[in-house]
């Protein structure tokens, strides 16, 4: 999809996590946040990628090393502030962009898919993707007239009291035509209770200049769960961990207990395996056919051929044969 590109946000300290790490550093399944948020957006056709870093720039800017371009927030003055710093890396791109969060691990490129194809068949210059929470405390909400398109998204701090009780919220993902895209936001303003630049603002804008803005909801509210504290951290680890073990036992592996144990979104483990209690397996670990691992064990970057029983073990970087 040569006309479709990402840029991902990755400026923010993230001060709830109380960490000297930038917040889409810290780890989910094993790898840092923002390099799920990467691995989604390329398998969802995303091409020449541009990651928005600002907090932490240099620990950031080597983890994307070449897999994406990279533009500076400096200050950090709002999500708008942040995608304009895009604008000069894409000052002669055409086409699609897609915008998303480096701090939101669990979403999946096939709802990306989805996402951008609704967007290009409803020929709005730009859709929001949604989606329906019974408590949307925090988030923006989605407005919408009587034809059922968004209207504008307003901050929760900015919201009337008829407004909070709205259950449709912003997930921060978004599809805008560029360069209309970067023409808006050099328009922006930050007259708001956070005196920020507000990419939301960029909607309502285009509606004012007749353009369509579209809504599309998620039917998957926890793949766009954003991530702002260790509490979060943690509920993102555990969905993800469950989807990672449902995927695997439907593909064959038995996994006596989910709840003991832990596998990273790198593993690949063959079916008529079996997994026992309190079994960590890491990195580019491979398991073949028939084999009993665990209890108590943790494998990192360990090739295991069909058959093998391992109990008791702690292997990294090696291969254990027939």
């Amino acid at each position: 999809m040569a006309n479709l590109t990402a840029v991902i946000l990755a400026a923010g300290k993230g001060t709830r996590m109380k960490s000297k790490l930038p917040k889409v550093l810290h780890k989910v399944g094993g790898h840092p946040m923002l390099e799920h948020v990467m691995d989604a957006a390329e398998a969802a056709g995303c091409r020449d990628n541009v990651v928005v870093i600002g907090h932490g720039a240099e620990l950031v800017r080597e983890l994307v090393g070449s897999r994406a371009r990279i533009a500076l927030q400096a200050e950090q003055l709002g999500t708008g502030h942040a995608v304009l710093q895009a604008a000069d890396t894409l000052k002669d791109f055409t086409g699609t962009v897609m915008i998303l969060c480096g701090d939101t691990p669990l979403l999946e490129a096939e709802e990306l898919k989805k996402f951008y194809a609704e967007h290009v068949k409803s020929g709005a210059a730009a859709t929001v993707m949604s989606a329906m929470m019974e408590d949307p405390f925090g988030y923006g909400r989605i407005l919408r007239n009587a034809n059922g398109d968004v209207a504008g998204i307003v901050e929760q701090k900015d919201a009337s009291e008829e407004q909070k009780l709205i259950k449709e919220i912003n997930t921060g993902n978004y599809c805008v035509e560029a360069p209309l895209l970067f023409e808006v936001l050099r328009t922006l303003g930050n007259n708001n209770a956070q005196g920020e630049y507000y990419l939301t603002d960029v909607l309502a804008k285009l509606r004012a200049m007749g353009k369509k803005v579209g809504g599309v909801v998620t039917a998957d509210s926890e793949m766009i769960m954003g991530v702002n504290s260790r509490r979060q951290l943690a509920e993102a680890e555990s969905v993800m961990r469950r989807r990672i073990l449902e995927r695997l036992m439907d593909e064959g592996v038995t996994v006596m207990d989910p709840a003991s144990t832990f596998i990273e979104k790198s593993v690949k483990i063959s079916p008529d395996t079996t997994i026992y209690p309190y079994t960590w397996l890491q990195g580019k670990t491979v398991i073949g056919e028939d084999c009993e691992i665990g209890p108590n064990v943790r494998l990192e970057n360990v090739k295991v051929a069909d058959g093998c029983r391992c109990g008791f073990t702690h292997m990294h970087d090696c291969e254990v044969k027939k």
